[in-house]
């Protein structure tokens, strides 16, 4: 496969990477696989701003909403399912897409994962039991004690990624942190060419801003009273679900919600863009775009 060709979009959270991955998956007569780590559950559509059904349709996609929030699903099972798919897909296409705004698992895809020993279950399910009765903050001192390192880089708001850190921590005896980017990290069989979105960021915030008041507007509330049960599962620990839960409970009011949640995707993008200023192959374009520029520039790093 090494005359094969993986175009990567990626950018913050509603600057428009669907959109051109259809334009350029179009282009090039292929299809495009999601690395969304929200819109794999398909109880969750608005919240995650799954494509419409036009978008889906236009284009072949995979890995939208092919999960329940039920099933327990990692970033490693999608590393292996999506490099199943592109070796599948691979045998008739050249080039293939990717989209998605979760870095961890677009870098999976890419790069490989960072490998990490085996844990016992148990030290997962003591460490569920204690952010129910102790609550996030217990999670934050506990990580803070184990992993200066990774605690000072990580979301503290993201209980899936303290729950994670932490049981690596206990179960081996040594910091989350050590086990990163390690030599053992897989060479992937093809090229990847990566599409990199940006914009000056209040125009980034104020997409992110008229995104949330269209979620409402299409039913987002409806949508998660149908969850509020299930509040306590990881899928569902996920920006623009939780501050609604906290309205239905009585804590806050909707407005307060739904500021919130523009408050919390902002910050999520600002991470998101931290994410990718790391990364030295990205080819940056700006939101106002130029399609025939853009492909000129891809086919250009295809061929050379």
């Amino acid at each position: 496969m090494t005359n094969k060709t993986l175009i990567s979009v990626v950018g913050p959270t509603a600057i428009g990477k669907t959109a051109l991955a259809i334009k350029v998956a179009d282009y090039f007569g292929t299809e495009i696989i999601s690395a969304d780590s929200r819109q794999f559950f398909k109880e969750m559509r608005i919240g995650t701003a799954v494509p419409s059904q036009e978008e889906l349709a236009s284009v072949p996609h995979h890995f939208i909403q092919h999960k329940s929030i039920f099933e327990p699903y990692s970033v490693g099972d999608f590393e292996r399912e999506a490099l199943s798919k592109l070796e599948f897909l691979f045998k008739k296409k050249d080039v293939v897409v990717m989209v998605g705004g979760s870095g961890l698992y677009v870098d999976a895809v890419t790069h490989g994962l960072d490998h990490f020993p085996k844990i016992d279950p148990e030290i997962r399910q003591n460490l569920n039991e204690q952010l129910l009765n102790k609550g996030i903050t217990s999670l934050q001192e506990q990580l803070k004690t184990l992993d200066p390192t990774y605690y000072d880089k990580v979301d503290l708001n993201n209980p899936h990624r303290l729950i994670r850190a932490l049981e690596v921590c206990l179960g081996t005896g040594d910091p989350f942190s050590s086990f990163l980017k390690r030599s053992n990290i897989s060479k992937r069989p093809f090229r990847t060419v990566t599409l990199g979105i940006s914009a000056a960021r209040d125009i980034i915030y104020d997409r992110i801003n008229l995104r949330v008041d269209l979620m409402m507007d299409e039913g987002l509330l409806q949508e998660v009273e149908t969850l509020e049960q299930y509040k306590d599962l990881n899928a569902l620990q996920t920006v623009g679900y939780k501050e609604l839960f906290q309205y239905l409970k009585g804590d806050i009011d909707l407005e307060t919600a739904i500021g919130d949640i523009k408050k919390n995707t902002r910050r999520f993008a600002k991470r998101q863009l931290t994410w990718l200023r790391k990364k030295e192959d990205i080819l940056w374009i700006d939101y106002k775009y130029d399609l025939a520029a853009v492909l000129s520039k891809v086919e250009q790093n295809i061929t050379g």
